[in-house]
Order: structure tokens, then C-alpha cells, then sequence
């Protein structure tokens, strides 16, 4: 988004951030200096703020441009980037008031901008729309907080935004060699260690720029390259509900059982690498021409031991009976004992004899990769007259190979498989105890023997192996031309952008059975395993050997050498889509403010291809928006919206195929290439106070309504089309994107955010004192929508998915005598996850409160050298998942039990504390 900050009186202000700024932005100074206030002065109609406090002259700069930009935004500029423990753009916005994020493997992924779903907020890179490699589903945690010098969170959606910004826009705006006054380079060294596991971290960056006098013009060039990679274990449960079809004694309408109990065990290495040029020409005042290209690329590479005790393996020995029975234990049924309620068994607590080991072990390599490539111009003519323009390509590609996965499983014979004694009875812990399985007398009656610890005790044959290319790429090329016209009250604007973007699935894959798996590898696993000791801290209730990296690797060059891939065509497409958009709008200043105003038209042509299927479809949506900002006073703004947008599917849900499994009960997934986009309808009220001398107060409510709310939809297939290879497959469940009723979002926000420094001499303080600041900010939503009724289950109300009913971050810091610490706490409640159509998956699922505290130190050794420590994640909070079918129970008359809060997913990940050095000159 292009700029123009609102008038004064003298003339038109502008923000120039002069801070002496680090790779992430930070401000050295010297020890001296960090005891003086923040210096900002006018001159010659500008704001120049020197570096003598980062954490205060960066908040006051960013306060600055926030402040004076034409519509709701919030802004983390320059030093409030690095000033914390952010490798990542989604964790260095989630400090902003409004912004919750979701997270993966403990670390910030996705961004929700005021509650709103994750797809509802998008990312830019200097005002150009991003397309992530996942698709519209923006991943932040794919590029590095290196690469800003600020970060610039639209709340409010103007006509020269595109019409998929429905919550909002991030825009990453990165530096540029005209950010200093003349050689700049700055660098960062810094390791750690993470306490699960006790695994290594390390980050380095380095940023190099200089501006040249020429003959032409003045030319800036910048250069910049950081990395990061971080060693970690997680500690993982994972337990999958059912309703039982053979459980029909009383009550059994809110019973559900875990069918499947599991630990993945994870060992990662996650990288990020960042490298970026940027060229500005000004050959004159009047214009300006640069070249801008970003790199990121973001890899995880995956060794997961994963056990999955398949408690239902048996569930057909279990015969429906509608009568009442005892419910005393019995320990040699003639069951498997599974959701069998006459031998004492509970949802929460009982034993399940032999059942089968379902092992697997992966080692994945993934990687995600944006290249985006930028030339755009700014040009000033006579008489009020600017033209911009924009050419943008960008290419992003999400590789999601699996180098190889070896399965193993127990064999048919029940007394080689264990018997399995659970306890789910607390929520942050799978208790899973291992016996051996015994035959009675009777052939039909099993009972439990020796307590077995070493689950590779079992016997657990080789029976299978797979190896998996797939790699999804999308190119982007962007065309932008904006005309604008200064007059004497009024600036007016009309632009043009086209975009074309194409994504392209592809997936070939070798799977071996076990005979061929055999000549690959060893068949017996402690073979294809080491000695190493369980990482983590989780008490499982047996212990396992890790399988060896350098093993599989060795087994996938030979399954590529001696086998072919074949294409797994149900999930190979190639969607491109075209949109038209043109915009019209005008700024209009009055003594009082200005009001922005406009229309947005875009025409959009999707087009899709699989294997003998394609699907074309086009519309053309108009977004009008309306933004009045009031001056109360220099200080006091009120600022009024009424904004428009629309979210479409994604990439891979518009796909014209579908996948078909025939495990199991059998299931069908795939695109709706027909689906609508949602949209909304929004508007917004905030008032703004710029204290002075220093200080900033917040309060603003918004709403929105949505129509058309896009939802993945479960239901039972209904057709005999798919039917072949002797299945009948009209009774599998399909799972694809689909469109819902209307709903609305709605809630308030505030902030503050202080430093005492101004008011120590007035309040008769010790100097020392105005060291201390303090941020704070709060956002309260409300969320419902209408989900249609499928297969039997009523129509009923739902939360927008990802929506917290509240987010807070409040931190404290102190910055004086060359010393900067700062303390940050961030919370957001339980938010729905996904919503369920039936009651065959427990319900809806939720992910339960999160929140994390972090911890930075530095000190400025000299104006040229830092030290730095940062600690993350310090309270070590599980994530965790559970599900909640109380809704669904509602819905079809049932009485709801207390059967919320069944633990689905728990994952720890453990504290991390690294410590560095900076330099800057």
C-alpha cells in the first residue's frame, strides 16, 4: 500500500526513521547515551529520530507513522523487531495489539488479525501480495524478522488493497540503503540451546549498504543474509475418539472412546535462511526506481518414531445390546475389551487385549521457498500529477517429500501382540502399560500377563516401506499502475493490478510391501534402530529405540535405484488463477481530518486441471470501503470505517479430483472447484491518544458480517460414480471445502503503552527510574456463524474457526545505561479448530489456551558492540487439542454428558535460551 501521510497545516509531514539499526533493527548507543530521553526534533519538515534508547525511540517512531497513515493499522518499527527473542515474522507481530498466532512444533506459524480465521489475513512484502507456499493460508514462520525494517499490520481494508485482505494485511516493509545516511553494516553471531533434549541453536545475519553520488543520481545498495536453525524434541500424546456402533447399552449416546492411542516422537532440525538485495535509483526529486528481490527458505528436517496402539482392532468381537449389564472388572472377557462397558471398562480407564502395534518410522525433508523479484518506479510531474508502478514475479514452492517410511506391525497371532491397561483420566497425560497377552482354556478368552517394558519386546515385523516426492509450486506475476492527482484539499487515485497465479501439485511415490521392503532393509527393527535414550521427559510407560536417520536414508537410495515412482494422480492438479481489479479513490483533508474513500472491482477466472477432469469458473466482485479519521486535537484521533472483503478457497480446494481410500470404513477427499468465497462486511470505531510527551492509549470496537462462510464439510458420499475395483463406495465419508450460512464477528480492543521517563523529574523520582516502560493490549471477540445440517445432524451455530473470545500481551522493560531488558507475556483463549458434521470423530476440536513469556537482555558495550541473551517459552506450557462433541449432542436431542475436554493432541516443547553479539557501523 502506497502512503500519503495526512497534511498539517505547514505542509505535508513525513516520517523518516534515522535509527541506527541492527538486522533485526535495532539502535546501538553508548552507555552515556542510554541515559538521555528519546531525541526527536522537526527539521526542515521532517521527523528525525536519533539513536540513543532503541525500545523507546522505536516505539516512538512506529507511534509516529501510526499516527499519521489514513487508516487503521499498527506498526512494529525498527528495533521492537529484535528488541525480542522473534526469529520469525509471525512471532515478532504477535506482540501488536489484535494479533494472536497459531502455532507448530512450539513455534509461531499463522497469523489471526482480531480473532478472525487464519485465511482471512495476508502477506505482503512492500505492498505486493505474497502468495505463501502453502497457499492462502499465509505461513509467517517462513521468513525470517531479519529481513524487516518494520512491519505494518492494516487492519481496515482501502480500495488499493486487494480483496482477498478480509481481517487484514501484514506487510513486511524491507529496508533499504536510503534508511541510513550513508555506510551501514551491522551483524549478529549468536548459539543456544534448547532444555528438551538438550539441543544446540544458532543465528547469524548480516546486513551491508552504502549510498553513491553518480553522475545519474544517487544510488542506494543493501545486501543482507541471516540464518537460523534450531535443534529440538518434542513430547508428544495423541489419543482419536469414536462413537462405538456395537456400544449400545445405556448412555452410550455421549460415549466415545479412543480408538487409536499414539506417541510421535520427535526429533527436528528447522532452519530458516534469508538472503536479500535491494537497488534504489533517485535520479532527481521527482522520482525514484528500485529493484527488490527476497529469498527465504525454510526447511524441517523430521525424524518421527511414531506408536499407534490400535485399541478398535478387534471391535466386531463386541456385539450390540441395548440392555443394562454390571460394570465390574473382569480380566479375561471374551472381548477384546474395547468399548466394552460389562467388564469395567470406561472411556477414560480399562484394559484392551491384544491389539496391534502399528508402527511407523518417518524422516521427512521439507522445505518451503519464496523468491520474490520486484521492480517498481515512483514518479512526481506538474501540477500535482504521481504515477507508481509495479512489476512483481515471485515463485514459492512447498516440497513435502518424505525420504522414506518404514512400517511395522504385530502380527495376526493375539499372543504376540500386548495387552494394553489405559488411564486418559488426566488431560495432560496418556497413560499406556504394557503386558504380554495369554490364552485361556477357552480360544476366544485372553487375559494379561508379565508387565512388558521394552515395547521392541514385541514382535513387530517389517511391512512395508514408502518413499514420497511432492512438491507444490506456485508462480505469481503481479502488474500494478496507480495514477494519482494532488489537489489543493484532495488527493484522487485510480489504479489497475493484475495478477495470475498457478499452482501445480506434484506427487510420485514408490511403495514396497514387505518382501520388497526386505530387500532394501532389515526386516528385524532393532537392526534399523540405535542405543540413543528417550529425549524427552513425557512418562510414556515403556520404552523404544529411535530408528537410525542414516539407516532410512541408505534404504530410500536403494528403493529409488531398484524401483520406480508412480504418480499419485488423485492428488496431482494444476489450478491458475487470473484477477482484473481496478480501483477508484480519494482522499480528502479538512481541518478536522480527512475521509478515504472508494470502490474496488475484480474479476476473477479460476481455471483447474486433473487427470481428464477440468473446471473453469469466473466472478467479478465489487469492494466499496469508507475511512474518517477525526482530529479531536493533535493528540486525540476517532477514527470510523465501513470495509469490504472477500476470502476464497484455496489453491488445493478449488482442485477439480478427488483421492479415494478404501481402508478402513473407506474415504473420498477432494476439491469443489463451484465453491464460493466468503465474504464480509466490516466496520470499525477507534479512538486514538498520543500522549504526550510520550505515551499512547487505545480503544476501538469492530464488526463484521459474513456470508457464505467457507467450512470443510464431512458427509456421506451418496453416489455409485467413484464405484470400481469391487467397492461399493456411495457410503464413504467425503471431506471437501463447502459453503455455510451467514454469521458475524464482533469485539473491542485496547492498548497502552508507557515510559516513565518524561514524568520521573515531575513525580520526584530517582533518575534511574525512567528506565521503565510498559505495553499492554487486550482484544475481546464474539464469533457465530450458521453451519448447514448434513446427514441428519441440524442446522447449528459454530464459532468462526481460530477465533479466541480473548487475546492479551502486557510486558514491561528498562532501558538506561546502556542496559535494555525487557519481559513479555502473551495469552489467547481456547479457539475451535475444526468443525464436525457427524459423530463419528468426537466432535468439534479445539485447541486449548495458549501462552508463552519471553525474556531479553542487552547491553550496549560500546556505541558500535552489544551483547544480547534471550530466553523463550519460559513457562513451557503444553499445546493442547481436545475435542468437545456437546454442540453436536445438543443438536440432535441428546443430552450432553460431561465429555468435554478429551485430550485429541498434548505436545511440550521445553525453554530456550540463546545469547550473542551485535555490531553495527
Amino acid at each position: 500500500m502506497q502512503h500519503k501521510f495526512a497534511r498539517r497545516r505547514a505542509g505535508a509531514t513525513f516520517v523518516r526513521l534515522s535509527l541506527v539499526c541492527g538486522i533485526a533493527g535495532w539502535a546501538l548507543a553508548s552507555s552515556d547515551a542510554m541515559a538521555q530521553a528519546p531525541a526527536v526534533e522537526e527539521d526542515m519538515g521532517q521527523i528525525v529520530v536519533t539513536g540513543t534508547r532503541p525500545i523507546a525511540e522505536s516505539e516512538a517512531a512506529a507511534l509516529e507513522i501510526q499516527k499519521n497513515w489514513d487508516s487503521l493499522v499498527t506498526v512494529a518499527a525498527s528495533d521492537s523487531v529484535g528488541r525480542l527473542p522473534d526469529q520469525n515474522i509471525a512471532q515478532a507481530a504477535s506482540r501488536l495489539p489484535g494479533i494472536s498466532v497459531e502455532r507448530d512444533q512450539g513455534q509461531a506459524r499463522y497469523i489471526n488479525l482480531r480473532g478472525a480465521p487464519k485465511t482471512w489475513t495476508t502477506l505482503s512484502f512492500d505492498g505486493i501480495n505474497v502468495v505463501s507456499p502453502e497457499g492462502r493460508d499465509a505461513r509467517f514462520d517462513s521468513i525470517p524478522s531479519a529481513i524487516a525494517g518494520k512491519i505494518i499490520v492494516s487492519k481496515a481494508v482501502t480500495p488499493d488493497m486487494p480483496g482477498e485482505t478480509v481481517a487484514g494485511n501484514v506487510n513486511v516493509i524491507t529496508r533499504s540503503a536510503f534508511d541510513y545516511d550513508g555506510f551501514h553494516l551491522a551483524g549478529k553471531g549468536g548459539l543456544g540451546f534448547a532444555e528438551l533434549g538438550d539441543k544446540r541453536e544458532y543465528e547469524g545475519a548480516l546486513v551491508v549498504s552504502d549510498r553513491f553520488q553518480t553522475g545519474i543520481g544517487e544510488i542506494g545498495v543493501l545486501l543482507s543474509g541471516s540464518y537460523y536453525e534450531r535443534n529440538m524434541v518434542t513430547d508428544n500424546f495423541e489419543n482419536d475418539y469414536e462413537q462405538v456402533s456395537q456400544d449400545r447399552r445405556p448412555g452410550y449416546q455421549s460415549r466415545f472412546w479412543a480408538h487409536e492411542a499414539e506417541n510421535k516422537l520427535y526429533r527436528l532440525t528447522r532452519k530458516n535462511w534469508s538472503v536479500s538485495g535491494r537497488v534504489d535509483w533517485k535520479p532527481d526529486a521527482d522520482n525514484s526506481i528500485s529493484l527488490r528481490s527476497v529469498y527465504t527458505i525454510f526447511t524441517d528436517d523430521e525424524a518421527r518414531d511414531n506408536y499407534r496402539f490400535d485399541l478398535d482392532d478387534r471391535q466386531g468381537d463386541l456385539v450390540a445390546n441395548t440392555a443394562a449389564c454390571p460394570t465390574t472388572v473382569n480380566t479375561t472377557p471374551t472381548t477384546s475389551g474395547y468399548a466394552d462397558v460389562c467388564i469395567g471398562n470406561t472411556p477414560q480407564q480399562g484394559a484392551v487385549y491384544g491389539i496391534d502395534i502399528r508402527q511407523r518410522s518417518t524422516l521427512r525433508a521439507f522445505r518451503q521457498s519464496i523468491f520474490t523479484n520486484t521492480l517498481a518506479g515512483d514518479h512526481e510531474f506538474a501540477d500535482g500529477w504521481k504515477l507508481s508502478w509495479v512489476g512483481n514475479y515471485t515463485e514459492s514452492k512447498d516440497d513435502r517429500s518424505v525420504v522414506g517410511e518404514a512400517t511395522w506391525d504385530s502380527p495376526s497371532t493375539r499372543t504376540l501382540r500386548p495387552t494394553v491397561a489405559y488411564d486418559f483420566s488426566d488431560p495432560n497425560l496418556s497413560r499406556l502399560t504394557l503386558y504380554r497377552t495369554l490364552q485361556l482354556a477357552s480360544p476366544t478368552r485372553y487375559t494379561a500377563g508379565a508387565q512388558v517394558t521394552a515395547i521392541d519386546d514385541f514382535t513387530k515385523p517389517l511391512s512395508g516401506f514408502t518413499v514420497l516426492d511432492a512438491v507444490d509450486t506456485t508462480k505469481a506475476y503481479t502488474g500494478r499502475v496507480v495514477l494519482a492527482r494532488e489537489l489543493e484539499h484532495a488527493t484522487l487515485k485510480a489504479g489497475f493490478q493484475y495478477d495470475r497465479r498457478t499452482k501445480t501439485a506434484d506427487e510420485q511415490q514408490i511403495t514396497l510391501n514387505a518382501a520388497q521392503a526386505a530387500t532394501i532393509m532389515p526386516t528385524d527393527y532393532n537392526q534399523f534402530s540405535t542405543d540413543q535414550a528417550f529425549l524427552g521427559k513425557i512418562p510414556m510407560g515403556y520404552t523404544f529405540r529411535y530408528f537410525d536417520t542414516d539407516k532410512m536414508r541408505a534404504a530410500s537410495a536403494a528403493a529409488r535405484a531398484a524401483y520406480a515412482f508412480t504418480p499419485n494422480t488423485g492428488n496431482n492438479y494444476r489450478v491458475r488463477e487470473e484477477v482484473f481489479a481496478g480501483f477508484l479513490m480519494g482522499t480528502v483533508n479538512y481541518d478536522w481530518g480527512s475521509a478515504v474513500g472508494g470502490v474496488r472491482v475484480e474479476h476473477i477466472r479460476n481455471h483447474g486441471f486433473a487427470t481428464g477432469v477440468t473446471a473453469e469458473a469466473s466472478q467479478t466482485l465489487a469492494f466499496p470501503s469508507l475511512h474518517i479519521n477525526y482530529n479531536i486535537d493533535d493528540r486525540k484521533k476517532l477514527r470510523l470505517s465501513f470495509n469490504s472483503g472477500a476470502a476464497r478457497a484455496d489453491y488445493d480446494q478449488m482442485r477439480p479430483n478427488v483421492v479415494i481410500s478404501d481402508l478402513g470404513e473407506g474415504s473420498i477427499s477432494g476439491g469443489n472447484p463451484a465453491v464460493k468465497p466468503e465474504r464480509a462486511y466490516g466496520v470499525d470505531a477507534y479512538f486514538e491518544w498520543y500522549v504526550k510527551p510520550q505515551g499512547y492509549l487505545m480503544v476501538g470496537a469492530f464488526y463484521k458480517h459474513v456470508e457464505d462462510v467457507l467450512y470443510r464439510q464431512s458427509r456421506v458420499f451418496n453416489s455409485h460414480a467413484p464405484d470400481g475395483d469391487g467397492f461399493d463406495r456411495s457410503t464413504y465419508i467425503f471431506t471437501g471445502i463447502a459453503n455455510g450460512g451467514s454469521g458475524r464477528i464482533y469485539g473491542m480492543e485496547a492498548a497502552a503503552q508507557f515510559q516513565l521517563e518524561p514524568w520521573t523529574e515531575s513525580l520526584g523520582l530517582p533518575s534511574f527510574l525512567g528506565g521503565f516502560g510498559i505495553s499492554a493490549n487486550v482484544t475481546l471477540n464474539n464469533s457465530r456463524v450458521e453451519k448447514p445440517g448434513v446427514d441428519g445432524i441440524p442446522a447449528r451455530k459454530v464459532r468462526l474457526p481460530g477465533t479466541s473470545d480473548f487475546v492479551y500481551n502486557i510486558g514491561g522493560y528498562y532501558e538506561k545505561y546502556g542496559l535494555s531488558l525487557r519481559l513479555q507475556y502473551q495469552n489467547r483463549s481456547k479457539w475451535l479448530d475444526t468443525i464436525a458434521d457427524t459423530l463419528a470423530d468426537a466432535g468439534d476440536t479445539y485447541w486449548d489456551s495458549d501462552d508463552e513469556l519471553d525474556f531479553s537482555a542487552r547491553y550496549a558495550v560500546t556505541k558500535n558492540f552489544e551483547i544480547y541473551f534471550d530466553a523463550s517459552n519460559l513457562l513451557n506450557h503444553p499445546g493442547r487439542r481436545f475435542s468437545d462433541p456437546g454442540s453436536l449432542l445438543t443438536a440432535t436431542g441428546i443430552p450432553s454428558k460431561s465429555t468435554t475436554g478429551q485430550t485429541i493432541e498434548w505436545e511440550r516443547f521445553g525453554r530456550r535460551y540463546t545469547g550473542g553479539i551485535r555490531v553495527t557501523f
